[in-house]
């Protein structure tokens, strides 16, 4: 078991040492980014704020009625107490 683990991160240090020379010895591509790449990046940056707002804000009401309903369920018991006593 223990040599199989010191295999995995020689072979990972190896991967890791092939990827940072791949890198490093890339020569300058010559490319450009167009003007519809970046509206894209900027549509999926906003999507994902307002969809972690709607996330946020649905799981924050869920903890609130998770909090709130044990003392509603004692609130009606006591009325119901008060009411039979009168």
């Amino acid at each position: 078991m223990v040599v199989l683990e010191l295999k995995g991160n020689f072979y990972m240090g190896i991967l890791f040492l092939f990827m940072l020379l791949l890198a490093l010895s890339t020569g300058s591509a010559q490319a450009y980014i167009d003007p519809g790449t970046g509206s894209y990046f900027l549509q999926f940056l906003i999507a994902g704020l307002f969809g972690s707002l709607f996330f946020l804000k649905q799981a924050l009401s869920q903890g609130k009625k998770l909090i709130r309903s044990p003392f509603k369920f004692i609130k009606k018991q006591s009325s119901k107490t008060d009411n039979e006593v009168k």
